[in-house]
């Protein structure tokens, strides 16, 4: 029984977050100026969302980082939903 429950944590702990990051111009903030929890369901298969980084940083000069992030709240969300329910949280950094 323990071998079964250390698997099952492992697995757990091993799935972790994924990210993706575009660096667009260099120096990002340590804090993001736009932070959004997105929705999306069945894994997001045939969906998107669009955040305008240009239009939040005053300028597409201004963009320094855009990131989409499964963060843990989101990865919970998914688990108790069974991967119906599936967000994802867009953040942008600017100079």
């Amino acid at each position: 029984m323990k071998k079964i429950v250390s698997l099952a944590v492992l697995a757990a702990v091993m799935t972790g977050c994924a990210a993706q990051t575009t660096l667009v111009n260099g120096g990002a903030k340590a804090t993001p100026t736009y932070q959004k929890s997105q929705p999306f369901f069945v894994s997001g298969i045939g969906q998107q969302k669009t955040v305008n980084a240009a239009e939040v940083c005053q300028g597409a000069h201004n963009v320094a980082k855009v990131e989409s992030k499964l963060e843990p709240k989101d990865a919970v969300l998914s688990f108790v939903t069974l991967g119906i329910y599936t967000p994802r949280t867009a953040k942008v950094y600017c100079k």
